[in-house]
């Protein structure tokens, strides 16, 4: 009726601006109508079907409950629990209750530990963390690491250095960087067990960017070291020698002690004989000329320079910054002397 009427105002009187506008409006309510109607049915169908999957979670965890408390053979009613378990975990995925998945899992891995069935157990811990993410990063990581202990107890050493490397960057995200060098240390060490040398040593790098972060130069300078030794004979992995004796470098300077710098640049050189031909090395040199001489202008120069043709990353801005207010500091000590 709205629409009719308007088409007969429409045809028999010029409207003004402010009219048409509150026409138009009136018009493109009606044309929305069926679709709001369409979402607002669609959001009621959505908590109806989030109703339903929670009731039949709590219904199968009900049904495994009481299998667990009933009389039965002693393996098999771990399994048949196992299997509601699974049934209402799923149920309570989907209804994306996630507090409540995560507990059921936690219900069904030890229900694998019952039947002796550890892969199985170590693997419900790890599809409760996954639900505790969403809600929990404590949670979260409390199951990731009974996984991660499950699968050590087997002999899955890989599949512990996942979790452990996971666990590690969970803390990342927290900013808890003394946790996360712990985890992705252990995670090394798992890799290193299972042969898996790439992975061991990303997780090496990012134990070393974390010393470096905490202060621990020693420990990072060496682990920096250690990868590139490592490196310098791989064909797919020569090519990032420089990139991590630069980082050593970096964090000689930040130790301050020019004799230790010089001589770690003596020593990448008889590491890699190519490494003397570029900007690294060109760059570390310079910043130590910069350091032995106390000239902030040289150091901050040296860092623009390098910084336009090759972009320094955030943690490498941060070391650099600590050896330019290092040198302030002994700049002010002998104006005040």
């Amino acid at each position: 009726m709205l629409l009719i009427f308007h088409q007969k105002v429409i045809g028999h009187h010029a409207l003004s601006p402010g009219v048409s506008l509150c026409l138009s409006l009136d018009l493109l309510l009606l044309a929305l109508y069926p679709l709001l109607v369409s979402l607002q049915l669609t959001k009621s169908q959505e908590r109806s079907q989030m109703a339903e999957r929670t009731a039949k979670g709590e219904e199968f965890e009900k049904k495994a409950d009481k299998k667990i408390k009933g009389w039965g053979l002693f393996g098999s009613k771990f399994e048949d629990a196992a299997e509601l378990y699974e049934q209402s975990a799923n149920s309570f995925k989907l209804a994306k209750s996630w507090d409540k998945a995560g507990s059921v899992f936690i219900k069904l891995s030890n229900c694998h530990l019952k039947s002796d069935s550890k892969h199985e157990a170590a693997m419900a811990y790890v599809n409760a963390a996954n639900c505790y993410k969403k809600t929990s990063t404590k949670g979260a990581i409390s199951c990731l690491d009974q996984a991660m202990n499950i699968f050590l107890e087997i002999g899955r050493h890989n599949m512990a250095a996942r979790y452990c490397k996971e666990i590690g960057e969970l803390y990342e995200l927290e900013q808890n960087i003394e946790k996360a060098l712990v985890y992705f240390e252990r995670a090394a060490e798992f890799f290193e067990s299972a042969e898996a040398k790439t992975s061991a040593n990303q997780c090496k790098q990012k134990v070393a960017e974390f010393s470096a972060q905490l202060e621990q130069y020693k420990q990072a300078i060496e682990i920096y070291e250690e990868i590139a030794r490592q490196s310098i004979n791989n064909n797919l992995l020569k090519y990032g020698v420089r990139g991590h004796l630069l980082n050593a470098g970096l964090c000689q300077l930040c130790k301050g002690d020019i004799v230790a710098i010089t001589n770690s640049l003596d020593r990448y050189q008889d590491l890699d004989p190519t490494f003397s031909r570029t900007r690294e090395y060109r760059f570390l040199a310079d910043l130590a000329a910069a350091v032995e001489e106390e000239d902030v202008a040289k150091l901050t120069g040296a860092v623009r320079e390098f910084d336009s043709m090759t972009p320094l990353d955030p943690r490498k801005t941060t070391l650099l910054l600590r050896v330019k207010e290092a040198l302030k500091v002994k700049e002010l000590e002998e104006d005040l002397t």
